[in-house]
């Protein structure tokens, strides 16, 4: 269990802002290190807080941040659940970045995976203390009590309000040992809960980062190198100066690491608009450097020429050579996907006030810890000198774990001495992102007679994500490579190989990260070999997956192929299957498993007019336990028009180093008149919670080429489908 301490009476709590006078539990728990001697030392650092105060209310301090992910709800109904409390009487104060509270980080998919088991400790614990109190004022046994519904009741009939028992609960020792809620008695996981912040939402009280003011506040806009890290050789800002409502214009400097800001110059500016168009009316003269000679058609002629040759083996299991030459059939394919942005409904943005070697932050900031310790090292400061606060986002993707725009509202607060808010245009958020890489993959398959898989070759490059970190990082790492090579197939010949791809952008996660490339070829290719074998493409996939076991891949939770053949077949049972469809109608489906989550999808798709549609999706998840499923739902939704969006459209390209995408315009989403029916089945399970915001994105794409294969007879390789004229 985590050490949970009763901190009503610290002067400690003051610095979060929780008010005096309630019963207040910290939590400390070392889950967030992947070291286990550390699991295994428990230290004081608070990071978890629940409040009760002597009204009812209960306040959770969310250490992580919400953009839609439903985090926020998640986390505070798994605490009012062991807790027995009205969930009406629940609120969430969010927590700023601080190293107290843990691991901060809100991506990979694993809030909920991390703090659930310390989320129900909290609230079981807060439940005992709160049995302790009841018993001590009525003077019987605990074991005389239990609560329902925000009271302790006692056998007799009697009961007492949570907020009633303050007073005595504040002075109860905190229980070391406490007993956790049967799962069948849940009152609200697993459920469908409405958001602890739909209210604010609906009637905009919710403050976003755009949103944010403060007294005194300067407007911001920075023009940056079309050509990543290139720098500013001269310019001229006469023009802008004479913008009405620009006050200012100024250098700011690159800051030379993984999240530091690119430089560029920055228009002071009474509003936005000024700001913007001041920016526009600048000349600036750059120093390009060696990026300007990327061009990305060339690029991915040679990452491609890389696949065709013989690469660095990351597996070898069995003897694919062989395999390949006594097959009965063998076929080949080559897969190229470009480039992908992000593109969050709301920009990069940030405010910010330094004051000597002070400095306060809002920001929808996904990395609020990482924010503040690239603030502490630019401003050559202390940490309690920093405060990060996180605002509301309106969509991350990833994006928002890289604080570069935060450091560049620092940047310019300290060189103006004034406190500002950076805004980047969507044209600056699609020009100078950190990019989804960029892939050349190379498949090989051997077939028998049986139709059985007995060869499989990948080999594929693309710029890693490391090279963000480290400079002269060419190979893919180990965790870009084990969704290609812990592919849950059971085949007893099997090849990985990894190409050279030096980078020359920004690469950086975007929604489900190394699973796009990897889950398009692996289940495109694994269609097409089903076409080869003359097999039903369901049958010849579960076969392909092969019989039920526990999967070593080296992780703490081992992939179950039992569950991942259940998906699959949920998925192809809501879709009927096999039933006639109407004429130029096609199934396709595709399943992955990723963030330790098993995922289905069967998409019905069309031609009409020559284009694309897609009318129904048919998804299932296994996700363990179930915290909320209304979020279960809408991130299978959102994850289903996010990736018919990547299909469709999602294609960044450099030419003579600078992004040739813009807007919108140019770089498409679907649209309300393109959005299918979304059906989702959530597996019912008691095993641990694993991931959700993600794991939905890799299948949809696959699905819709393996469909429209059917319409066509023709496959595609490469994406997006905008290129054949399709949408």
């Amino acid at each position: 269990m985590s050490t949970i301490k009763n901190l009503s009476r610290r002067s400690f709590v003051k610095s979060v802002g929780l008010a005096s006078g309630g019963l207040i539990l910290a939590c400390n728990t070392s889950i967030f290190s992947d070291n286990n001697e550390e699991k295994n030392n428990v230290y004081f650092n608070p990071n978890l807080f629940v409040q009760l105060n002597s009204d009812g209310s209960l306040i959770l301090i969310a250490s992580r941040s919400e953009m839609g992910n439903g985090v926020r709800t998640s986390l505070t109904s798994i605490i009012a659940d062991e807790m027995e409390a009205d969930w009406n009487k629940v609120t969430v104060k969010q927590a700023t970045g601080d190293a107290k509270y843990g691991d901060q980080n809100t991506d990979g998919s694993r809030s909920v995976r991390y703090l659930y088991d310390t989320m129900r400790e909290m609230g079981a614990t807060a439940k005992a203390m709160l049995i302790l109190a009841a018993a001590k004022k009525w003077q019987v046994s605990p074991e005389e009590c239990s609560a329902k519904n925000h009271f302790i009741i006692h056998s007799s009939g009697k009961k007492i309000a949570f907020g009633d028992l303050v007073t005595i609960a504040k002075t109860i020792e905190v229980p070391t040992e406490i007993k956790l809620k049967p799962t069948k008695n849940f009152n609200y996981i697993g459920k469908y809960l409405r958001s602890v912040d739909a209210e604010d939402y609906v009637n905009g009280t919710a403050v976003f980062g755009l949103d944010k003011r403060i007294d005194n506040m300067k407007f911001v806009a920075i023009a940056r190198c079309p050509v990543t890290f290139g720098t500013v050789k001269s310019f001229d800002k006469s023009a802008a100066l004479k913008i009405t409502g620009v006050e200012d214009v100024i250098e700011i400097p690159r800051i030379e690491k993984p999240f530091g800001a690119l430089g560029g110059v920055a228009v002071i500016a009474t509003n936005t608009w000024a700001a913007f168009k001041g920016k526009e009316a600048l000349k600036i003269t750059w120093n390009y450097g060696e990026n300007k000679a990327y061009n990305s058609d060339e690029y991915m002629k040679q990452i491609t020429q890389n696949v065709h040759k013989q690469g660095k083996v990351v597996k070898d299991r069995g003897n694919v050579n062989n395999a390949f030459k006594n097959a009965y059939k063998t076929t080949e394919s080559t897969f190229q996907l470009p480039h992908l942005v992000h593109a969050p409904m709301e920009v990069p943005n940030a405010v910010a006030w330094v004051q000597e070697d002070s400095c306060e932050v809002w920001a929808p900031t996904q990395a609020p810890q990482t924010t503040r310790k690239d603030i502490v090292s630019y401003l050559q400061t202390t940490e309690d000198k920093v405060t990060v606060n996180v605002t509301f986002l309106g969509g991350g993707f990833g994006r928002k774990s890289k604080p570069d725009y935060v450091l560049e509202a620092v940047i310019v607060s300290q060189k103006i001495k004034a406190p500002v808010q950076v805004v980047w245009t969507r044209e600056d958020d699609i020009k100078h992102s950190y990019y989804h890489t960029t892939s050349a993959q190379y498949l090989k398959g051997a077939i028998d007679e049986k139709g059985n898989v007995v060869g499989w070759l990948h080999r594929f490059a693309l710029p890693s994500i490391v090279s963000t970190f480290q400079s002269g990082v060419d190979y893919a790492a180990g965790f870009e490579i084990s969704s290609a090579s812990n592919i849950p197939f059971d085949i007893d010949n099997m090849k990985v190989e990894v190409g050279k791809a030096p980078a020359h952008v920004r690469i950086g996660w975007l929604r489900s990260v190394i699973n796009i490339p990897h889950g398009f070829s692996v289940n495109v290719f694994a269609d097409e070999l089903a076409y080869l074998a003359k097999k039903d493409p369901l049958e010849f996939r579960l076969n392909l997956i092969g019989k039920d076991r526990i999967e070593d891949t080296k992780n703490p939770i081992k992939y179950n192929t039992a569950r991942l053949k259940n998906v699959l077949r949920i998925a192809a049972k809501n879709a009927q299957w096999g039933k006639e469809l109407p004429e130029g109608h096609a199934y396709g489906l595709a399943v992955q498993y990723s963030f330790y989550t098993y995922v289905a999808s069967i998409v019905e798709v069309s031609l009409e007019n020559g284009k694309v549609k897609v009318h129904n999706i048919y998804t299932a998840i296994d996700c363990g336990t179930v915290i909320n499923k209304n979020t279960v739902i809408a991130q299978m939704e959102g994850a289903a028009v996010f990736g018919m969006s990547l299909a469709y459209y999602g294609k960044i390209t450099a030419k003579n180093g600078a992004i040739e995408q813009n807007n919108y315009h140019d770089y498409k989403m679907i649209r309300m008149n393109n959005a299918p029916k979304v059906h989702v089945e959530i597996v019912d399970s008691t095993e641990n919670p694993t991931g959700v915001g993600e794991p939905g994105v890799p299948v949809i794409a696959p699905a819709i080429v393996n469909a429209l294969f059917k319409i066509t007879g023709k496959r595609y390789y490469n994406l997006p489908l905008s290129e054949y004229n399709l949408v």
